[in-house]
């Protein structure tokens, strides 16, 4: 077997890209989308099923039959995949013969075109990749042609990641490796937005924008936050990790701030933990959006930069009206802190939810005019 690292390109494409190309050469050539842990990879295919209009729905989901949706959207978790799991030979009395039954994982009797995910692939076993080569070249699954339309791609993680890697040498060159980029805070801030991530989450990531930096982008030895390979730490702040807080800090007051801060840590790691603990004690602490909207010319500015970074944030979530936004931006025009009120600027025009509030404000128009970002206004 090959180490994949030998595959690598130096070319690097974003996630929003990704989501783009997989259906456009998914038919005809196999991608496989190679990047470090906890990026948004496993995630690829419910995103490409938003994009088509259809939903992701589990194997076994009572939904799946008779739904309106254009594709059958297949995960497989390779690693754990057995060649059982694929299909069998099953003896055929009348014919005499063995004739091959597929997996109702493919749920191919609806006929319906597949996108298919093969998740994990360059960690499967080496009969495995075997068999899943054939897919991946072919469009076949054991024996079975996948229905017209038909579209597959793969993942997998960098082989500098450490953590087991490597793929068939003969099989290389008949895909499309490409290695996708980690998420940098201004792309995750927009997503977990649009998500309702919490906002503590979310003002401490727009305040610490480095616990989305990436090993390979080098200068990050002394990054405490982020996946580093062979340091044998388990807990790292991710993309997913990041998301993965919003429970814990949904139910800090449930289960007390040690139970939190241990959380926390458990899933984020030590530094982390702690940086955001002190963000989340800062949040009786802060103006409500209302009565800064009351009282914008006399509400009093924080002086710890973390308790202004939340009131942003509970604002970008509670502004609706126009008339709302522009009495908020009174308080904003005294914000000391350039770096705050950009948060707030950028965040307001990346936000699906708000894009088109800030777009028709006189007041975001002529910031955007005066700080010479008028791309903003284009979103």
């Amino acid at each position: 077997m090959a180490n994949a690292k030998a595959l690598q390109f130096d070319t690097t494409v974003s996630i929003h890209e990704v989501r783009q190309a997989i259906p456009i050469y998914g038919g005809e050539i196999t991608p496989i989308i190679v990047s470090e842990p906890g990026v948004g990879k496993s995630s690829l295919l419910a995103m490409i099923a938003e994009d088509m209009g259809d939903i992701w729905r589990k194997v076994g989901d009572e939904t799946r039959e008779g739904n309106d949706d254009k594709y059958d959207y297949i995960y497989v978790d390779c690693p754990l995949r057995d060649v059982m799991d694929m299909g069998a030979y099953i003896p055929d009395r009348e014919l005499k013969e063995l004739v091959y039954y597929v997996s109702g994982m493919l749920n191919i009797k609806n006929g319906k075109p597949k996108i298919i995910m093969l998740d994990e692939f360059m960690k499967a076993p080496k009969m495995m990749q075997v068999l899943f080569t054939r897919l991946m070249l072919e469009r076949v699954w054991g024996d079975t042609p996948l229905p017209k339309g038909s579209k597959v791609f793969a993942t997998s993680n960098n082989a500098s990641d450490g953590v087991g890697d490597a793929m068939l040498a003969h099989a290389g060159n008949r895909v499309m490796i490409l290695h996708m980029q980690k998420p940098d805070a201004r792309t995750w801030l927009k997503w977990a937005g649009e998500k309702g991530i919490a906002k503590a989450i979310r003002a401490w990531v727009a305040m610490t924008p480095r616990c989305l930096a990436s090993y390979v982008d080098g200068g990050q030895e002394d990054n405490p936050y982020i996946f580093k390979p062979n340091n044998g730490v388990l807990s790292f702040v991710s993309p997913r990790s990041l998301a993965k807080c919003d429970v814990v800090v949904r139910n800090q007051e449930k289960v007390g701030s040690n139970m939190t801060r241990a959380a926390l840590a458990g899933t984020v790691g030590i530094s982390a933990a702690n940086d955001m603990a002190a963000f989340l004690s800062l949040e009786k602490e802060v103006t409500s959006t209302k009565d800064v909207i009351a009282n914008p010319d006399t509400t009093p500015i924080p002086e710890k930069a973390a308790a202004l970074c939340m009131m942003v944030f509970n604002a970008l979530d509670d502004l609706v009206t126009q008339d709302d936004l522009s009495a908020y931006m009174v308080f904003v025009n005294r914000i000391p802190s350039s770096e705050i009120q950009n948060i707030f600027f950028t965040t307001l025009m990346g936000s699906k939810r708000t894009f088109k509030l800030g777009k028709n404000n006189e007041d975001i128009k002529n910031w955007c005019k005066k700080s010479d970002n008028l791309a903003l206004l284009n979103g």
